[in-house]
């Protein structure tokens, strides 16, 4: 705006008209026609205010440069009718008195062009503020009647309504916490979640928590609503039971915030999405007074009245800074909506096909300045964009495998579920792979836990896959595994109890994922627990490979393994049920489903069956035999080299004109690359103590040893060669073999179930 008026006040007001200028005449800028020109009677001619532009606005910016151009188009004109009139020796005089009149129809005409293109953009302009604003009229359209002055409800007290399990007790004070204290928390907020949730900016959270300790400063409800909620937060987050003064803070704190809520989720204003979206976030650490899954529907409706979900058009680099918020709020309550969905197999509050939302460019933003010096903010948003780019891979297959219609084929795979799956996960591996060596401890272990937990929900049974090869329950198994135990040790050890954002939303997933690790066990628990040998699909040419096998941390066999998870699971719960009380029907629901299975294992372990011993002794003889196939191998190889040797001499004796060239080795000694011998495409898992864990940063791979496939089974400890793979396209969800009354049994796992405060 400076600039505009700078430009303004250098054109003079012979500028504002033309014709003033020609006759060397002081034009006076006189409305609706300048004095020279009513002298002269050309008032309708006068080109200061003219039906070009609007009355008041003739001296705009824009009407200044559109006048400018139109007199450099002129005198442009003018030297063209020149050069012309002199390259043709065409002087006479009707001619001469004609250019005059051609001039004016040429300017006419180019005013005309130049007024039409302006009233095009001004139509696009409008139209395009006119779907931005669609949001904010059908807003006010549908709670107006919600004022208190008319029928005492307001749309945050519809929104509390729907969202409250338990109504929270009334504050016990009317002030603040000591400064220092507040302080400590809210450095905790930006240390541990602002950084995966950027909601707002850092220095008004820091503003406004300084202006609310300075009495005479006025500090309006959204921001007292947003220091609350982030002191809530921040508290609840630190909290290890419900009887600890972190717990009773953060209920406190929100109590407080509620008597806010009327004016901070006031409709219309991207501040209701801001509060709202931090809301669910507290919802989520205390699902016995809120329900997240209510609060982040409400918030997304926010989102797509107010058009957030579409990137608007026509910003200007001065707005660079306003679109980058607007994409980082949005983002935000996208990534809340596609975990508590998943979580609550539920659908998402609005599809991918309904988003035009570029990710946001944090680079510039990633430094805070402090207000009071002893609060400072994250060094870097990049969690932040790390986190949205796996919530677009996580909604991307969780669309396609759960909420699609399953009769459809699936796009850009030829309907092939199996390519789609294993693209999806080779998606999260390079995601995982990408991840920068900087990021802090806490976030790169909730990274690493948000990759198994995917790839365990990705692979499961669903509506396009409802059944699975041993291949896939082997992964399961696996993944299951390394998902329980480190959550365990992140519940239960450390001298940082929440290095970042758990909720209860983490009990629904050990319990999710304990329930799928005893569907692989009851579906195929012997061939698991002796360590049998499964067929690795092999892939098409052009298509992702199949997920690789984790890194196993243990030497123990498979059953103390399935054991010990199961224990964990349980364990895991009830020390997560100390912390959130709805928990506790979790680990109840669990020890009833996973009784029999238990005592089952238990009973096996008691009886004795020696599966690392079997699964040892298949093993060595397995490599035993694969010593001496090798050794024979380089004994043909050796013979072959030695042949060829000698028909190279002879010919060479012979002294032929060609250069001979060494030919591979016959057929029978080729090795096939990425098979075992004599069995392609399958993989040997080693039995205890034969595990040679190959760990790079952001890779999950195992050491395969080279050898004919055995499976071994118990009680018998019989040993009998795979069949060989089956011909044709590799399928990885398909029927196992078997007789047809031997029918897959997967564990039922509702989660919707636990919607109602997370029971069953």
């Amino acid at each position: 705006m400076l600039k505009c008026l700078l430009i303004e006040a250098t054109l003079t007001a012979e500028d504002l008209d033309p014709d003033c200028r020609a006759a060397k005449v002081k034009c006076d800028g006189k409305l609706p026609a300048c004095t020279a020109c009513e002298k002269a009677g050309r008032e309708n001619e006068c080109s200061a205010a003219n039906d070009q532009f609007a009355r008041g606005k003739e001296r705009s910016y824009v009407a200044a440069l559109e006048l400018r151009i139109e007199k450099l188009e002129r005198r442009l004109n003018y030297a063209r009718s020149r050069k012309a009139s002199v390259a043709n020796h065409e002087q006479d005089g009707p001619l001469s008195r004609a250019q005059p009149q051609d001039r004016k129809d040429s300017l006419a005409n180019i005013r005309a062009a130049i007024h039409r293109k302006a009233e095009r953009k001004r139509e696009n302009s409008d139209v395009n503020s006119l779907i931005s604003d669609f949001g904010y009229m059908s807003i006010n359209a549908t709670t107006r009647d919600f004022e208190p002055t008319l029928s005492n409800m307001t749309f945050a007290r519809l929104i509390l309504a729907a969202v409250i399990n338990d109504p929270l007790p009334e504050p016990q004070s009317t002030t603040l916490p000591e400064k220092q204290a507040a302080h400590a928390i809210v450095q905790y907020y930006m240390n541990n979640i602002y950084p995966l949730f950027p909601l707002f900016p850092g220095t008004v959270l820091l503003s406004a928590l300084e202006d609310m300790y300075q009495q005479e400063r006025h500090v309006n409800s959204a921001s007292k609503w947003l220091v609350y909620m982030v002191l809530a937060t921040g508290s609840m987050a630190q909290s290890r039971s419900t009887q600890d003064e972190f717990y009773k803070n953060g209920v406190e704190f929100a109590s407080h915030a509620l008597q806010l809520a009327d004016r901070a989720l006031q409709p219309g204003h991207a501040t209701q999405i801001q509060s709202l979206a931090i809301f669910t976030q507290y919802a989520m650490l205390d699902p016995a007074h809120f329900d997240s899954w209510h609060l982040i529907g409400f918030t997304c409706r926010a989102v797509v009245d107010l058009g957030f979900h579409q990137d608007p058009q026509g910003q200007s680099q001065a707005d660079r800074v306003a679109l980058d918020m607007r994409r980082r709020t949005f983002y935000c309550v996208y990534a809340l909506d596609r975990a508590i969905s998943m979580v609550h197999a539920r659908a998402f509050s609005f599809s991918d096909d309904a988003i035009r939302v570029d990710l946001p460019a944090m680079s510039g933003i990633g430094r805070i300045a402090s207000v009071a010096g002893t609060i400072t903010g994250p060094q870097s948003h990049d969690p932040a964009i790390l986190l949205f780019q796996l919530r677009r891979i996580q909604s991307q297959w969780y669309q396609t495998l759960i909420q699609s219609d399953p009769s459809q084929p699936i796009e850009g795979h030829d309907g092939d579920v199996t390519s789609f799956i294993w693209q999806m996960c080779q998606d999260m591996r390079e995601w995982d792979e990408s991840l920068p060596e900087t990021l802090p401890i806490g976030i790169r272990e909730l990274f690493d836990l948000e990759l198994k937990y995917s790839y365990v929900y990705c692979l499961a049974p669903s509506a396009r896959a409802p059944v699975m090869t041993a291949y896939g329950r082997m992964l399961i198994f696996e993944y299951a595994i390394a998902y329980l135990d480190h959550i365990y040790g992140i519940a239960h050890g450390g001298p940082d109890p929440n290095p970042s954002l758990y909720t209860y939303h983490d009990a629904l997933r050990v319990y999710f994922m304990g329930s799928q690790f005893m569907a692989v066990l009851r579906d195929a628990g012997d061939s698991i627990l002796a360590g049998a040998s499964v067929p690795m699909p092999m892939a098409l040419p052009g298509r992702a490979p199949p997920p690789p096998f984790p890194t196993r941390t243990s030497n123990d066999d498979n059953l103390t393994r399935s054991i010990r998870c199961l224990e964990r699971v349980k364990l895991t719960l009830q020390k997560y049920g100390e912390r959130w009380t709805d928990a506790q029907s979790l680990m109840q629901s669990f020890n009833t489903i996973s009784e029999d299975l238990l005592d089952s294992l238990n009973s096996k372990q008691q009886q004795g069956f020696q599966y690392a011993v079997a699964a040892q002794q298949a093993h060595a003889q397995a490599q035993a035999q694969a010593q001496a196939q090798a050794h024979a191998q380089a004994q043909a190889h050796a013979q072959a080299q030695a042949q060829a040797q000698a028909q190279a001499q002879a010919h060479a004796h012979m002294h032929h004109q060609h250069s001979y060239h060494h030919s591979p080795p016959p057929r029978q000694y080729q090795q096939l690359p990425g098979t075992m011998a004599g069995v392609p495409g399958q993989i040997s898992l080693p039995g205890s103590g034969q595990i040679h864990p190959q760990m790079h940063h952001g890779q999950y791979t195992m050491s395969i040893q080279q050898q004919p496939m055995y499976v071994t089974t118990s009680p018998s400890m019989q040993q009998m060669q795979m069949p060989p793979p089956p011909q044709g396209p590799p399928m990885h969800h398909i029927p196992p073999r078997g007789s047809p009354n031997q029918d897959v049994k997967w564990e039922n796992v509702d989660i919707s179930q636990m919607m109602g405060g997370g029971g069953l």
